[in-house]
């Protein structure tokens, strides 16, 4: 049945009285007294008895007129439900983000995020940036958050660029690299991190480390640097809350200039008409109106 009919059913049912019906419902009498012998044809079986005192439910009748009733009910939670779609966020936001970018900027913007929007839901894995690409072409998330070049041909926003720093206790200056026998504490990163970094070091000192230490996490390097063990370069993003006795070096190019990383969030067009995902960009809008460099 039409939603009409379902409508046309329940006020019969409320009003019992044909005459009364066909003025709630803004149709003639004898237009409502057509319709419902059509209804009933439908269905069969008579679903109304006239009488001089108005109308008379069978008992087929009374299960049509519940299950009118219920559908009406039904169909007015989903337009209730849709409605508070406009303006309530629901749904999955499915996140894919740079380790480095996941341990240390994120947290404050998702922080943010639920705070807003509770009853969104999220979904967030970490890795390099290279996976987090495998990931956004083999559609497992909505968006995908990397350090570094972006190529990428669909919708890309950027969020903030951080400079690169050498990190020890003891060196103070460049030069003195050359001159201690300190490891270099590495940590494994993907091919574009480590050649710049491999790039920086070749034009700065033209030889190898004496020696190197190479750990598999970012966090790893940098709590044996701050233990004393060895010399690190780290992104800024990471030195928040540095020992006060750490030494920073910015690190140059050849033109003098500290060397920055870019950070980017990615996704495809489609991604970014989920209110969930443009919810998430306002937001992370807002974040970094607020923290506008990160240095």
């Amino acid at each position: 049945m039409s939603n009409t009919d379902l409508r046309f059913l329940t006020v019969l049912a409320e009003e019992m009285n044909m005459r009364k019906a066909a003025e709630k419902l803004f149709v003639s009498q004898p237009a409502l007294s057509q319709r419902l012998q059509n209804i009933e044809k439908q269905w069969g079986t008579k679903l109304f008895i006239r009488s001089q005192k108005g109308l008379i439910l069978t008992q087929s009748g009374e299960i049509v007129v519940k299950f009118a009733k219920e559908m009406l009910e039904k169909e007015e939670r989903v337009v209730e439900e849709i409605q508070s779609l406009e303006t309530h966020i629901h749904g999955t936001l499915k996140i894919a983000c740079a380790s480095i970018v996941g341990q240390n900027w994120l947290p404050k913007v998702l922080k943010k995020f639920v705070n807003l929007y509770p009853n969104a839901k999220i979904s967030l894995i970490t890795g390099w940036s290279s996976e987090i690409l495998k990931a956004l072409y083999g559609g497992d998330v909505h968006i995908g958050i990397i350090r570094g070049a972006a190529d990428w041909k669909s919708s890309k926003y950027h969020l903030f660029e951080d400079s690169l720093y050498l990190v020890d206790k003891e060196i103070r200056n460049i030069e003195e690299v050359l001159q201690t026998d300190r490891p270099f504490i590495q940590f494994k990163s993907d091919s574009n991190y480590y050649q710049e970094i491999q790039d920086w070091w070749y034009r700065q000192f033209q030889t190898a480390p004496k020696r190197t230490i190479v750990v598999d996490q970012i966090e790893t390097c940098k709590q044996m640097a701050y233990n004393g063990i060895g010399y690190a370069i780290l992104p800024a993003i990471t030195l928040n809350g540095a020992d006060k006795d750490m030494y920073q070096i910015p690190l140059l190019d050849e033109k003098g200039m500290p060397i920055k990383r870019d950070n980017w969030l990615l996704g495809y067009d489609s991604a970014f008409e989920l209110r969930q995902v443009q919810a998430f960009l306002e937001v992370v809008r807002e974040f970094n109106e607020d923290h506008k460099v990160i240095d």
